[in-house]
């Protein structure tokens, strides 16, 4: 043991941060990456039904996520101050990549034999879900970050990988959108 151990001056084991799995011991890194996934996982399936506008995508976009966390998580959490911050950026870039893969037409060679049936999402016709989902991915991510998780405007740009003023403008412009879309529907019309 030297002087100049950190470990020594805050109480650690050497090898061994407080709340976080040995390098190397597996079993210990299953359990603090369930144990992480325990308490994070009722916000980012918030997060998730916000980023994506339903229940299912949110579903798939988490579980996504989490799995390529999960085969990182060694790493991951003794790299990162804030795992939680790592998992939303990620989810936010996943949501993105997928809307952009998929915002093209997919064309079909036959039709499907059975039609489908879509469900009812109990949020279909509520008025600012639906002025949500018409913002932009990166505007969409803001907003779900500042209004739903109550995130300030560092923790965001920390989360989305931008800057402050990125936030700032992404902000102030779905701001004007959700503005404009509601006053219409208050006003009796439809935008």
């Amino acid at each position: 043991m030297t002087a100049h151990s950190p470990a020594l001056s805050t109480g650690e084991t050497p090898g061994v941060r407080l709340g976080r799995a040995r390098r190397g011991d597996m079993a210990a890194t299953e359990d603090d990456f369930a144990e992480f996934v325990r308490v994070a996982l009722p916000g980012l399936m918030r997060y998730g039904h916000a980023l994506t506008g339903n229940p299912h995508d949110a579903a798939d976009l988490v579980q996504t996520v989490l799995e390529k966390v999960g085969a990182r998580w060694n790493r991951i959490s003794s790299d990162c101050q804030d795992p939680t911050a790592y998992v939303r950026k990620a989810m936010a870039n996943a949501h993105i990549s997928r809307w952009r893969r998929t915002r093209k037409e997919t064309l079909l060679a036959e039709f499907p034999d059975v039609p489908s049936v879509p469900q009812q999402d109990r949020l279909e016709n509520e008025p600012v879900w639906e002025a949500l989902r018409e913002l932009p991915p990166r505007q969409r991510a803001v907003v779900v970050l500042r209004y739903y998780e109550g995130l300030s405007e560092v923790e965001i740009a920390d989360t989305l990988g931008v800057s402050c003023g990125t936030v700032k403008s992404q902000a102030s412009k779905a701001m004007a959108s959700l503005r404009k879309r509601l006053g219409a529907l208050v006003e009796g019309g439809e935008a």
